[in-house]
């Protein structure tokens, strides 16, 4: 059997989970690691694998799949397109809002190159977006509820970093229980952003610093805390190594809906993710759909793809007679 061939662009957190999860698919092997950086200083988990400079995708790689790795703050929005004209790519851009910019960047460079590219693969968006359409298409009264957590929010963990006085930093995104609890009662209730979900910072602060200052600078930063109960704690670095090194995440998505003639009951569908690593995970979605990619290029197709617009059979290694034999 030959295997699918996958190329690792970016070897953070996000790409060493991919790696470690191709290693669980018989079916694929990490060809080549990418990097922004000097390639010597990086040493693969997988033995053998070439490390490579960035810049060596200007020239036709073997490889079958290129899985970018990079943020959606700077990186996707330029990668994906460029690397979408000559590589069958996907990524995990996150950034919601602007998701239809994204595409449409996406599909006019897949479409130019002749490649197939899937965006917006993960958990959030990615497994909760199909979770909230097939709920909503199975109840078509009703509403649709998505909380984060308990886990570390990456990047609201850089924003504190960013201050002034902090030498480190964790955010915890934690969903309100009187909240969920409602949800799950069938209540449908209207939540305010601060009603949803509060946040628990854990900082690390330089010597000599203002701790109150920096308090005072995180609870009422626009964007990120203004708008929620915010709570922070100063530890030391001995505790953050301890207590707050990995980077746990999940979270619930419920649909409360009514069925009946007079929509007289509850119908209350739920999708629970509770997760030790979230890059790994996330990873995981990625890979698997990865090998989707590959065999919608290998049909001919083109353009760009959401988790909308996937058959799940592309994604499931085994052929869709075994499918229906044990998962079915």
């Amino acid at each position: 059997m030959d295997k699918i061939r996958i190329g690792i662009l970016g070897y953070g957190n996000l790409g060493k989970g991919v790696e470690c999860a191709v290693k669980q698919n018989e079916d694929m092997e990490v060809a080549a690691i990418y990097t922004r950086r000097d390639p010597a200083s990086i040493t693969p988990l997988t033995e053998g694998v070439k490390v490579c400079h960035v810049d060596e995708l200007e020239t036709p790689q073997d490889i079958d799949v290129l899985i970018l790795c990079g943020g959606s703050a700077t990186d996707l929005p330029e990668q994906t397109p460029k690397y979408a004209k000559m590589y069958n790519v996907i990524d995990s851009f996150d950034n919601h809002s602007k998701i239809p910019e994204h595409f449409a960047a996406v599909e006019a460079a897949a479409k130019e190159g002749g490649k197939m590219a899937f965006i917006s693969f993960g958990w959030d968006p990615g497994l909760f977006s199909l979770a909230r359409v097939i709920m909503t298409a199975a109840l078509p009264k009703g509403e649709n509820y998505t909380f984060w957590g308990k886990g570390v929010s990456q990047g609201h963990s850089d924003a504190i970093r960013r201050i002034e006085g902090v030498k480190d930093a964790r955010q915890y995104t934690i969903p309100v229980e009187k909240a969920l609890d409602a949800v799950r009662a069938g209540e449908n209730p209207e939540l305010t952003t601060r009603e949803k979900h509060t946040r628990e910072c854990f900082v690390v602060a330089e010597e000599g610093a203002d701790l109150d200052k920096i308090k005072n600078e995180i609870v009422t930063m626009p964007a990120y805390f203004a708008d929620y109960d915010t709570t922070v704690h100063f530890i030391t670095e001995e505790e953050m190594k301890a207590e707050h090194s990995g980077l746990p995440h999940g979270g619930f998505v419920i649909r409360a809906g009514k069925t009946g003639w007079e929509e007289e009951n509850n119908s209350i569908c739920e999708f629970k993710l509770s997760l030790d690593s979230n890059p790994e995970f996330t990873s995981s979605v990625i890979v698997a759909y990865a090998r989707a990619v590959h065999r919608m290029a290998a049909e001919g197709q083109i353009g760009c793809k959401t988790i909308f617009d996937v058959p799940i059979s592309y994604a499931f290694p085994q052929t869709a007679e075994e499918m229906r034999k044990h998962l079915l």
